[in-house]
């Protein structure tokens, strides 16, 4: 293409794909879920001298996936032509299933492939995708509900000390003790700071309906996040109509294409819709959620991933926040060399590095490696 470097054709050379497995600091859960490790599926995508370097947090099956279909529908093709490389990708995956496992594979390989495109041109992926802002808001995200009270003031109180302007715990698990739980992380964190828990589906719709209130109490809960199953969009939408004044409803971290978040915003199911770029279909996938969120004039939120979240949420005109996730921030240090630091509860990417500015510490990773 004229006016291109010459790298600009080059195709993908290779594609590789490693599996790591992260013991949590100490058990959790949520309201649905326990877990004890995180594992985290890296991508390599090697053209033109450059290699991008992309994730997701899923199982190894995904990983099989990548080697399997992903691998051969863009190994060859062009270096820069993400988009023409998200549709093969998504075409790969028809028989085997894009919801879960494919579209977090897709994500893993999608971000490897923007990275190595902003590589090879030498521009910060902040610069690549057309940032709307220097900076993204972060708020603090962990408060399993494993942790015991004094746990769970802690972690909370120490990201509020930090400059985070809001914290989120997890209910959900023990409905009759949430209120309390509640209470007690509003007393640790102060007024000033924004409270938000997340039920990751637990509730049913009254019981939804009935916490809500108990929430927006004294402890003055301003997000509930997955009060019912995401799944169940008319249930979304009668908590979201019948919630207190000044508590927003939110869902969507497990959209696996556009059409899922479609499906949300036209059943007016959120308040603030939510997309994570390692499940949605990575940076591609993020900036069409990014795009519909804007065209139903509702903010958009990051879940999780705060170190890939931190370039493609700039990128967002309708960025609310990013979710700092104490699991994810944990692996993302042990795993990579170049971790932005948060500054006044905030993450900025710095525009001189190409691409997302991370590498794997190989060395460190070894040992987690499956």
């Amino acid at each position: 293409m004229e006016g291109m470097p010459a790298a600009a054709s080059d195709p993908i050379r290779s594609l590789e794909v490693a599996t790591y497995a992260v013991p949590t600091d100490r058990p959790e859960s949520d309201g649905t879920m326990e877990w004890e490790r995180t594992e985290v599926i890296v991508v390599a995508a090697a053209a033109a001298g450059a290699t991008g370097l992309g994730w997701t947090y899923a199982s190894r099956a995904s990983a099989e996936l990548i080697r399997s279909l992903l691998k051969p529908a863009v190994e060859g093709r062009p270096a820069l032509a993400t988009e023409e490389l998200w549709e093969r990708m998504s075409a790969a995956l028809r028989n085997a299933g894009l919801p879960g496992a494919g579209a977090m594979a897709l994500s893993a390989v999608d971000i490897a492939l923007w990275d190595l495109k902003a590589r090879i041109l030498g521009r910060s992926l902040v610069d690549l995708m057309g940032g709307a802002r220097r900076a993204v808001e972060l708020y603090g995200s962990g408060g399993f509900t494993s942790y015991t009270e004094g746990e769970l003031a802690e972690q909370l109180a120490g990201w509020a000390g930090a400059g985070l302007r809001g914290v989120k715990m997890k209910v959900g698990r023990h409905p009759d003790a949430d209120p309390h739980r509640v209470r007690q992380a509003r007393r640790a964190i102060g007024p000033a700071v924004a409270l938000m828990v997340d039920a990751n589906g637990a509730y049913g719709r009254k019981e939804a309906l009935r916490q809500a209130g108990r929430f927006a109490g004294d402890a003055q809960v301003s997000w509930f996040e997955e009060p019912v199953s995401s799944d169940d969009l008319a249930g979304l939408r009668v908590i979201r109509d019948r919630a207190p004044p000044g508590q927003d409803i939110a869902a969507g971290e497990y959209g696996h294409a556009p059409y899922y978040f479609r499906a949300m915003l036209e059943a007016g199911a959120v308040d603030c819709l939510q997309a994570d770029a390692t499940r949605c279909g990575g940076f591609t996938g993020f900036l069409k959620a990014a795009a519909l969120a804007e065209a139903w004039h509702l903010p958009l939120s990051a879940h999780c991933a705060p170190q890939l979240h931190a370039h493609a949420g700039c990128a967002a005109p309708g960025l609310r926040h990013v979710e700092y996730f104490h699991d994810h921030v944990r692996v993302e240090r042990l795993l990579f060399s170049g971790i932005l630091e948060p500054r006044e509860g905030r993450l900025e990417p710095d525009p001189a590095r190409p691409g997302h500015g991370l590498a794997l510490k190989e060395a460190d990773a070894a040992r987690y490696r499956i």
